[in-house]
């Protein structure tokens, strides 16, 4: 099994996280953020990722630094379960509508972290979660993950669907891109030989 396991301690945050890309979907999600707890769950159950994170953070000051470490050290859970990215199929996408909204996320597991974000919210919050800081947690995540990242909004009113919609697209990509190709033989898919560089 393709697993990884991160333990991130600073001043603001102490975590803990565990992934499994061949699972079936199981989390156990803890930030302190009801909202970003939410969407973890969201992504590990529409990706089939297992996912065990948690986080204790400054919650006190803010919610910047657990939505940043809480995805900076998720990235560095499946950047670890990847290992050289031998046999998967690198590359993912979906289209990922709920209700009046439609959101694409489209991704390479490069190993050059680049996020291309064109996602509008119009409110301030969703539960307690601040919505300026959503954009944040996938640029974190793609940084340590190493993913070519493009996430848009293609049409939505609705901010809980426009943020649900986005992370499950997400999931769905991640799904398709950490899948094993038999018919790779284990290569890593680059003319180079490896992926990031």
């Amino acid at each position: 099994m393709r697993t990884g396991r991160i333990e991130r301690r600073t001043k603001e945050t102490a975590i803990t996280v565990e992934v499994n890309l061949d699972g079936t979907g199981a989390y156990d999600v803890s930030t302190g953020v009801g909202f970003l707890d939410h969407m973890i769950e969201q992504f590990s159950r529409h990706s089939l990722i297992d996912v065990t994170l948690k986080c204790d953070g400054d919650l006190h000051i803010d919610q910047h630094h657990t939505t940043e470490d809480s995805a900076l050290a998720l990235g560095q859970a499946l950047a670890d379960a990847l290992g050289d990215k031998g046999g998967i199929g690198r590359y993912g996408e979906a289209h990922s509508p709920m209700d009046e909204t439609l959101a694409r996320v489209v991704l390479d597991i490069s190993g050059r972290p680049y996020l291309v974000w064109k996602v509008r919210f119009t409110q301030e919050k969703l539960g307690e979660w601040d919505t300026e800081l959503i954009e944040h947690w996938f640029h974190s995540v793609a940084q340590t993950a190493g993913l070519t990242l493009h996430v848009q909004q293609l049409y939505g009113s609705n901010n809980h669907h426009i943020c649900e919609a986005v992370f499950k697209g997400f999931a769905r990509a991640m799904r398709q891109a950490v899948e094993m190709d038999a018919r790779k033989g284990g290569a890593v898919p680059s003319t180079k030989g490896q992926l990031g560089g």
